[in-house]
């Protein structure tokens, strides 16, 4: 639960300096569109997130294959979410062409997401493979 918490703290301090940051604004199609993205994003990333628990880690470790909720569609909603946050933080600031980091942050994370899958399938075989079978990225 320590894991959580503090995953939450700084989600919280997140949205508050996002909040900060966005004060006195104007409303453009831009900055609703980030919105739009941002909102239901930061919800499903925490949801993800907390659903992960203890089985959380930074490097790629299998304590356990977390199968239920929302990673019962998506292997890697941390990742999805965490990019479509970042994309409607960016349209958010009207940043548009900072949208280019994604040339590096997508295949970072693909990168990642294989090393993860060979630790998973090592520990959890048949079980990890079938459940691969069935869950999108």
């Amino acid at each position: 639960m320590k894991l959580n918490l503090g995953t939450l703290a700084v989600v919280l301090v997140a949205v508050v300096a996002f909040t900060w940051f966005a004060r006195g604004e104007p409303w453009t199609p831009w900055r609703i569109a980030g919105f739009a993205i941002v909102i239901p994003s930061l919800v499903l990333f925490v949801v993800a997130r907390v659903k992960l628990g203890s089985a959380f880690s930074v490097q790629a470790k299998a304590t356990s294959l977390v199968t239920a909720g929302i990673y019962s569609r998506i292997r890697n909603p941390i990742y999805v979410f965490g990019a479509l946050l970042i994309a409607g933080v960016i349209l958010c600031a009207h940043r548009p062409w900072w949208l280019l980091m994604f040339a590096v942050l997508i295949p970072l994370q693909i990168y990642r997401t294989r090393k993860e899958e060979q630790v998973l399938a090592e520990k959890f075989g048949d079980a990890y493979l079938e459940y691969k079978r069935k869950t999108w990225f």
